[in-house]
Parts: C-alpha cells; structure tokens; sequence
C-alpha cells in the first residue's frame, strides 16, 4: 500500500462537484522531453520508505509518435521487511496531444497483485481493460478527452493558462482508472519557495481534492508543490492518511527540458 499512494498523491480523485479552469485538449507539450527521468523518496513516519522513479521515452504505437512513460516504485529498508512492494506503472500517450493508447498497471503489494492493460479507442469513446490475471477483457465507455493516471500527470505538467491562476481556483480533467471514469480535479493555492537537498527551489502550490474515508483524512489532506519553471517537475508531496502521514521529496533529476533554478546558500 505504502508504494501505490505517492502515485495516488499525484492523481487523487474527487467525484465532487466544483468550478472549474476547462482543460485545453491542444495545449503543446513541452514541460518535458525525451530521456527525462527524476526519482522521489519516500518518507513514512521517522523512516524512508520507498522510492519512485519516471522516466520518459519517445517510441511508436500502431504507427503513431507516442512518449513511452514508466513509473517504478518499491519499498527499500526496513519498510521492505514489513511490506514488499514492486508497483510498474506505464503510459503510451500521443506526443502531440497527450491522449493516452494504452495503459500498463503491473503491481505486487504485499501479496496483492493485478496485471492489466487498458487500451484506448478514442473516436469510439471505449476503453478495452485486459486482465492478465483473471484472463478476461472487457470494453467500457469512457468520456471525451480523457487520460490513464500516468498521462494525466504529465498533461497537467503543462497545463497554465496564459492569464494566470487565481489562488483557490480549480480544474479538472476526465480520467479513467481500472474500470471507472473519473474527474480528478485540483485546487492552486499559491506559490511558496520550499527547502530541498539542492537547494531553495520557487514552487507552484496545489491541492488535490481527494476523497475522504479510504486512504486520506479529509477532503483536502494532500499538498503537492511544482517547480515554478518550464519545467513543472514535482517538488514535494504531502499527506495525512489514516495510518499516519507520508511525505516525498525530489531526489534525483536528469535531462529536463528546460534550465532548473536553484538557490544555493
């Protein structure tokens, strides 16, 4: 469980209702570039918990130009010894638009496993899900602009809007998961300058509204900080969560697309 919620800490969802900054199906990517990869630690408690890494390739699908994403995280240390956890996360999203084709969720947490694929048909607005486990597939309709939690993650990364965002205003984007259509939806509070072992770095600071009663406290227990450059790399995540509070830090960094400022005392 530890592993999987730095990756729900990207893309907690909400089902509530709220204004919303409509999300532009067009926006140019370009936060990122081939070969980008960057690794967040984990800290659970007094101890390090895990690591999570992202890396970011360009690849082709069914002839399409696509960014392959990978996301990998397990538990290191002494939280290995309580909870192994070996999660895969991967992504084949256009490089031009960001919609995703295909989805890879491989994840082994504790005994608990699931290995599906979920491909993506988006003039016919259908999802196939293959699970490889149960050895069954099904199709589900999905909405319109909608991402894999991967790809929703690096299409937000490039996402501000032109005329800036106020403090406390929302947006949302349609996401499907699994089996299920949802809105994932996330609240700007501001900009805040934060400590990191490089150094002092200018932050973008979010909210993502989550759902209170399965993992978090309360609606709002999740802070995530992005770096205020081209670059939007993720910074530090927060939470409180039902068996304590968890929180992650940008380790390690290589082959941004943009220059990173940072400030060395």
């Amino acid at each position: 469980m530890l592993k999987r919620l730095i990756f729900i800490l990207f893309l907690s969802l909400s089902l509530g209702a709220s204004q919303s900054i409509p999300i532009d199906p067009t926006i140019a990517l370009n936060s990122f570039k081939n070969g980008e990869w960057f690794q967040l630690r984990l800290h659970y408690g007094w101890f390090n918990a895990s690591y999570a890494s992202f890396s970011l390739e360009r690849d082709t699908i069914a002839e399409k130009p696509v960014f392959h994403a990978k996301g990998f995280g397990e538990t290191t240390g002494l939280a290995k010894w309580f909870f192994k956890v070996e999660d895969y996360y991967e992504s084949y999203f256009d490089e031009k638009t960001g919609a995703p084709y295909k989805f890879i969720r491989n994840i082994n947490e504790g005994g608990y496993s699931k290995n599906i694929e979920i491909n993506f048909d988006h003039e016919s607005k259908t999802a196939e899900v293959l699970d490889k486990k149960k050895k069954e597939t099904k199709q589900y309709e999905i909405q319109s602009n909608v991402h894999d939690l991967v790809s929703c993650f690096y299409y937000l990364r490039n996402y501000y809007p032109e005329q800036g965002i106020e403090e406390n205003q929302t947006f949302d984007i349609n996401m499907f998961f699994d089996n299920e259509n949802y809105v994932f939806k996330l609240k700007y509070l501001g900009k805040e300058k934060i400590d990191s072992k490089f150094g002092k770095i200018n932050c973008l600071k979010f909210r993502p509204l989550v759902q209170s009663g399965r993992v978090f406290k309360e609606q709002e227990s999740v802070t995530l900080w992005i770096s205020d450059d081209k670059n939007r790399l993720p910074i530090r995540l927060q939470a409180d969560i039902l068996i304590g509070s968890i929180k992650a830090d940008i380790e390690n960094f290589k082959n941004l697309n943009h220059p990173f400022k940072i400030e060395v005392e």
